[in-house]
């Protein structure tokens, strides 16, 4: 009969809920309604962001840079287009879920795939920052009450994240589908009612906005050089609706089965909703004359600043929902907490893609197992943990401001994407020459690749350049500290395989079978041990006693006497009242002696049931065994002796009792003859110091 505890009133099962066995991983997998949501929610919520900062950033040259908008647009949504298309023929050829970190590695090298590596996770971190930066931001938009609360908000909605996604991911999936849809529901009905309104009734719609008057900035008022760079900027900053493109190519394994065609299938559904709202919000913002300033009070005039300048600065999908829809319109809130939601939500699309990234990195054995192992939910809970503080620490550090943020982002995402595009030229051209790829297939395939590299790598060097004196130089910090840590656990890791790894030297069998309990009282729990020991049947037993007090090492030996113990008993001076070095000295000297025998040390230890109990407890035990273990040839038994309080309480969950040893057993010691030693006779003898043999 076993004896479960209930947990179900436990914080870990309120936030998480029960856990789930491994078996259970299958019906964990996604369906395309649900897969579309998870991983592409960061790129589809970018749109609310990336025209916002192309916009700004052309309006510090003019009102009339904006005429370079649309153009610059139809180059993001080019761009975005072949992206696309390059990532269905990555699902294709690697569906194991590595997405441009697998193509590296298996097309051009380890270095280059650590470089991908260190760029998409700094990437997935800085998603979680701006999407949750830009999602605070809209709220704010809405409710400017909120303004002086931030921080504190986008810490919060992180941490929400988070929890969230370590209840698994058909349930994250589940929660984050609706306000995904809503978004793309509320912004494609705010475009089809702004067509309607301006080319079918004729309307003429204007921005909160349109009235203010924007001149250059002093900086950029005259050449040709600063010209060219605020259209590359805007370019730049406008590139930013792609990250998160990468995702569906990292998740493969989480869709249903047919896997590829379903992830496929995904990715061109979140790229043609993606180009829509993209053109639609560019196009309107146009039409409506939208400012968006990075330096109003400084850049903008011809009417009253004094209520613009009182509050935040409106979003740009804000001033579209008040222009289309009408200001303190039921649709005007709903479009607002569908872009704060799906904002704040274009998280997971990290907390999906990193932990599964980290996961296949640890795997290589370029990052820590730990980050391998699957929670109480069978998600990767501790690289979602690990996401959540990065991506808090950058809010705390930024104070969630999305420009400052943003100038951070991108760099990462096209360093992966040019990489992984150049690794699948590769590919074509391997395929093709051993066969495995058709001549067809190989030259579809180098086309959309090689278009591909060509943009990104374009894109990657516009915005280093645009972006290294604004920010983007702490990337070119943090990459290299990234990659350095991961080339070294790689090294690390081989290191300790070598090490351990049978050889021609390779010793097996030990040379003798030698026990010690370590006796400091005669009570039911050091018995118990000795009783664990006995019934092992090693060679040979003792019983050892390292004397602390003298004069309770010498009550001791007339209790063993006394109780008629038949093993033999070592009592050990130590003269400055440790436990540690005594026995280990002692160990030590009978490896020394004996070579390659083999000790066992048994330890009885208490188990409490209390957190307040341990502080009644010396711990000794556990002292004595993180010592002994650094001891050759020594193995270390901790005997449980499970008190009362632990009897009634149990901290894990659903652990069996039955077949344990319950508390009263093993009281009496089972004095077995056969056990006695050879050398028994003098079963009481005692271990000089070395202050005594010099006497």
């Amino acid at each position: 009969m076993f004896l479960f505890v209930n947990n179900s009133l436990k914080p870990k099962r309120l936030l998480l809920g029960k856990r789930l066995s491994t078996q259970k991983l299958e019906g964990e997998l996604l369906p395309k309604v649900i897969a579309l949501p998870i991983f592409s929610s960061d790129p589809l919520s970018s749109v609310a962001y990336g025209p916002q900062e192309m916009l700004m950033i052309l309006t510090l040259g003019g009102a009339s840079m904006l005429v370079f908008a649309p153009w610059i647009a139809a180059v993001v949504v080019l761009l975005l287009t072949v992206i696309v298309l390059s990532y269905r023929k990555v699902v294709a050829a690697y569906p194991s879920g590595g997405g441009d970190y697998e193509v590296a590695k298996k097309n051009i090298g380890e270095k280059s795939a650590l470089i991908v590596a260190s760029a998409l996770l700094l990437d997935y971190v800085m998603t979680v920052a701006v999407s949750i930066a830009s999602g605070t931001d809209n709220l704010i938009s809405a409710f400017p009450g909120l303004n002086p609360w931030r921080v504190e908000l986008a810490v919060g909605f992180i941490v929400f994240l988070c929890a969230i996604n370590l209840r698994g991911v058909r349930e994250s999936g589940a929660a984050f589908a609706v306000p995904t849809y809503l978004f793309i529901g509320s912004v494609l009905t705010m475009i089809g009612v702004g067509i309607y309104r301006v080319f079918i009734m004729h309307e003429s719609l204007h921005a909160v906005s349109s009235e203010y008057s924007v001149h250059a900035i002093e900086n950029v008022k005259t050449g040709a050089l600063v010209f060219i760079m605020l259209l590359l900027r805007s370019f730049a900053s406008g590139s930013a609706a792609l990250t998160g493109v990468e995702a569906i190519a990292n998740g493969v394994p989480a869709f249903r089965v047919p896997k590829i065609k379903n992830a496929q299938k995904t990715m061109t559904w979140m790229g043609i909703s993606a180009v829509t709202m993209m053109v639609g919000i560019v196009a309107f913002s146009l039409i409506t004359g939208v400012k968006y300033i990075e330096n109003a009070g400084e850049q903008l005039s011809g009417a009253d600043l004094t209520n613009f300048n009182k509050i935040p600065q409106p979003s740009v999908i804000a001033q579209l929902g008040q222009a289309i829809f009408g200001d303190g319109s039921i649709m005007f809130f709903v479009l607002q907490a569908a872009t704060a939601a799906v904002l704040l939500l274009a998280a997971n699309t990290a907390f999906n893609g990193f932990p599964l990234l980290s996961s296949v990195l640890a795997k290589d054995k370029y990052a820590p197992k730990a980050l391998m192992t699957r929670g109480d939910r069978l998600v990767f809970s501790n690289g979602m943990l690990s996401l959540t503080l990065a991506a808090v620490t950058l809010e705390l550090v930024y104070k969630a401001d999305v420009s400052a943020l943003i100038q951070l982002y991108v760099l990462g995402v096209f360093t992966s994407f040019t990489v992984g595009q150049l690794g699948m030229l590769r590919h074509w051209k391997r395929g093709k020459a051993d066969g495995t790829i058709t001549a067809k297939e190989a030259l579809s395939g180098r086309i959309i690749n090689g278009f591909g590299a060509t943009m990104t790598a374009s894109v990657l060097v516009i915005v280093t350049l645009t972006k290294f004196t604004h920010g983007a130089w702490l990337v070119f910090i943090i990459m290299p500290v990234l990659y350095w840590v991961m080339y070294n656990t790689g090294r690390y890791y081989r290191t300790i395989e070598e090490e351990i790894a049978i050889d021609e030297h390779t010793e097996f069998g030990s040379k003798g079978d030698y026990a010690v309990v370590l006796m400091d009282k005669l009570n039911k729990p050091q018995l118990k041990a000795l009783d664990y020991a006995l019934s092992s049947k090693h060679a040979r037993i003792d019983a050892v006693h390292v004397a602390v007090d003298p004069e309770r090492a010498e009550a001791f030996q007339k209790e063993w006497k006394e109780f008629g113990l038949k093993i033999p008993l070592k009592i050990i001076d130590s003269p400055y009242r440790d436990f540690t070095a005594p026995l280990t000295e002692y160990l030590e000297d009978h490896r020394a002696r004996y070579g390659s025998e083999r000790i066992a040390v048994y330890l009885p230890k208490l188990i409490v049931g209390h957190w307040w109990e341990h502080i009644f407890h010396n711990h000794r035990a556990n002292r004595l065994r993180k010592r002994l273990l650094y001891i050759r040839g020594v193995m270390v038994t901790l005997v449980p002796w499970k008190l009362e309080s632990a009897e009634k309480f149990n901290p894990f969950d659903r652990v069996p009792m039955a077949g344990d040893v319950r508390r009263g057993e093993a009281v009496r010691p089972k004095l077995r003859r056969h056990h006695d030693s050879s050398k028994a006779k003098n079963a009481v003898y005692r271990i000089k110091s070395d202050s005594e043999d010099k006497k």
